[in-house]
């Protein structure tokens, strides 16, 4: 896991600041994590730190990568 600050949701991705300087922009986020973070309108999670832990998907359209996250843990 790594440790990210969450920017913003915007236009079907989620945009992360990893604590290398290396922003990451999530096109999924597992089911079951937004149960519990409702990062698509609860602009209160802006600026906040995680916890992130994320895996890298082949994309359907030709040799694409996405990137989905797994698991979010406050900090």
């Amino acid at each position: 896991m790594r440790e990210a600050e969450f920017l913003e949701y915007k236009d079907g991705f989620y945009t992360f600041l990893f604590e290398n300087g290396e922003e990451l922009v999530f096109d999924e986020i597992h089911p079951r994590v937004l149960s519990q973070f409702d990062l698509k309108n609860d602009e209160s999670y802006i600026s906040k730190s995680f916890k992130v832990r994320f895996i890298e998907v082949n994309g359907s359209h030709d040799d694409s990568i996405i990137y989905r996250v797994e698991s979010l843990k406050p900090l």
